[in-house]
């Protein structure tokens, strides 16, 4: 080798040294042996996982006309391939006069003299360097001493780069996992957070998106005897809310309705034509062998559309905390419909109660006189049982106005929640002994503000003060309950608090009186606190945020959820 390519060599060793784009460091290899042995063409081949073929061939000299003219790049046949079965240097005068010359295709510029050397990567063969047409005549000693010294080069800035790119790898698997359990964390503290199903499916959807940085993501929750998609996160499949497939669309992976391994390709080829996509990758949502439906992904936008197997593995990581979250969400849900059944008919039952205990017997015992009356023949006794039954028919119209009125009064849709709550605690001092005391400031009320509260918190406000001292009046054994509803400037403070027996909230199994008012108060996402203790009565304690009818599209339980 002489001084110009040593000196030329050592010039090009930080280069490729500094090289951690394997890509890159392929490149500069080639461009730099050709640079050194004045090679009018350089190729590097790489070779297979068997090693007996070429994977890639990377060239320098040709010009984007002549690769094209070529076509398909060699795969380590002929001279090539006599280089792979024998990793030496290798020099012809004439490539064409080798018993293993195959010739070059139609279009291939003519090539003559030729050096080859091996690339081996700590100690296993990676590639081949090939050298070709030096113009000054053949290729000499000086000319495969700088090949075999570049080529030794070669392989330290291969194997760096290959190491980098490893380290690279791993790093952003350790980012992906991070973020999965990121993601976990906070689909975790979203269950501790609510017990509203929305909100946990559409963190689902867009944390499931980002996850695998797809175009789409739809969510089919199993419902009967069909999948529907009730959530959707991107533009591609925005038009999905409401697909449904049926069960039988599906093939033996969703057969039993039981835990499945996989989702059937059935499946997600159904929901790519309807999205439009190119790409799919899918994942049960299973809890504890119990199919709750399927997440599914479309078109990765980065280096896709199709999806890894490493994306698999985090959508499968992720879509295990997601079908925790849902189950939980979903039977909250249910516990909250059942609860709220079960108060409707404890109320309907109540009801039935009055009107058989009081108006139906009333009317019995009417029907009773006026009988008795007509069959005695007698006008003065039918004129003194017709007197008798008006005054009854009054107590009994009276009765049944207070009835109507606890049902829905009328008061309060036409004056507000301070009348109602005033004629409702004026009929309760009326038909018992109790004494109450009465503060009701409400900013409409009060003229602080131009509007009232709106309608359902009206109704909420008037139902738990009804809920709250009818269980003075049946179970308290009180004398004196205290009622407060004060308006500050974002919530609505309601106490009722009771001189009665009280009793221990730690051992309170709640009746369908309290989770009215807790199922009421929670709708509107205030707090309910029950202080009491035995023979020192009980506090309610109820906080819910205000809302007027002019501003009720700005609260937070009116607006639409962000997207």
């Amino acid at each position: 080798m002489d001084q110009k390519q040593l000196e030329r060599l050592l010039e090009i060793a930080p280069a490729l040294s500094g090289g951690l784009e394997l890509e890159t460091v392929l490149r500069r290899i080639v461009d730099a042996a050709r640079e050194v042995t004045g090679a009018k063409y350089a190729a590097l081949g790489v070779l297979d996982a068997s090693g007996e073929a070429l994977e890639r061939f990377i060239t320098a000299g040709l010009t984007d006309e002549e690769v094209a003219r070529i076509g398909d790049l060699p795969r380590g046949r002929g001279v090539l391939g006599e280089l792979i079965r024998h990793p030496q240097p290798l020099r012809l005068a004439d490539v064409g006069d080798h018993p293993r010359s195959y010739g070059f295709p139609v279009g291939h510029p003519p090539m003559k003299t030729f050096l080859g050397v091996p690339i081996r990567v700590r100690g296993e063969a990676y590639g081949n360097l090939y050298l070709t047409d030096k113009p000054t005549g053949e290729f000499g000693d000086d000319d495969e001493e700088a090949a075999l010294r570049l080529a030794d080069w070669a392989a330290i800035a291969v194997d760096n780069a290959r190491l980098y790119g490893e380290v690279r790898e791993r790093q952003d698997e350790l980012e992906r996992t991070v973020e999965v359990l990121e993601t976990n964390v906070e689909i975790a503290r979203a269950i501790g957070a609510t017990t509203e199903l929305e909100p946990v499916l559409e963190l689902v959807v867009k944390r499931g998106r980002a996850l695998v940085e797809a175009r789409g993501v739809a969510l089919a929750l199993a419902q009967g005897d069909e999948f529907v998609v009730t959530h959707t996160a991107g533009p591609l499949v925005a038009g999905l809310t409401g697909y449904r497939l049926p069960w039988e669309h599906a093939d033996a992976g969703f057969g039993s309705r039981g835990r499945p391994d996989r989702v059937p390709r059935q499946f997600e080829q159904a929901l790519a034509g309807a999205a439009g996509a190119e790409a799919t990758l899918a994942v049960p949502l299973v809890f504890r062998d119990w199919l709750l439906g399927v997440l599914t992904t479309f078109d990765r936008t980065t280096g896709g559309p199709e999806f890894t197997a490493n994306d698999k593995r985090l959508l499968q990581a992720f879509a295990a905390a997601a079908s925790i979250a849902v189950a939980s969400a979903q039977r909250a849900e249910q516990r909250a419909l059942h609860q709220s059944i079960q108060a409707s008919e404890s109320e309907r039952a109540r009801w039935a109660r009055e009107l058989h205990d009081e108006t139906l017997q009333d009317i019995g015992a009417l029907r009773v006189l006026l009988t008795t009356a007509r069959n005695s023949g007698e006008p003065e006794t039918i004129a003194g049982a017709v007197a008798d039954a008006v005054d009854r028919l009054g107590d009994m119209s009276g009765a049944l106005r207070g009835l109507i009125s606890d049902l829905r009064p009328t008061v309060l849709d036409q004056l507000g929640v301070t009348p109602a709550v005033e004629a409702m605690v004026d009929r309760v001092t009326g038909d018992t002994h109790l004494d109450v005391g009465l503060e009701l400031d409400l900013a409409y009320a009060s003229g602080r503000r131009p509007d009232r509260l709106v309608p359902d918190l009206e109704l909420t406000i008037y139902r738990v003060v009804q809920e709250a001292l009818s269980n003075v009046v049946k179970h308290s054994g009180a004398d004196r309950v205290d009622i407060r509803a004060v308006e500050n400037d974002t919530t609505v403070e309601i106490t009722v608090a009771d001189n009665g027996t009280g009793f221990d909230p730690s051992a309170l199994h709640e009746g369908f009186g309290l989770t009215g008012i807790r199922e009421r108060v929670t709708q509107h996402g205030g707090h309910l606190e029950i202080v009491s203790g035995p023979r020192r009565g009980a506090e309610l304690r109820i906080s819910v945020p205000a809302r007027h009818r002019s501003g009720a599209a700005d609260s937070p339980l009116s607006a639409s959820p962000a997207n």
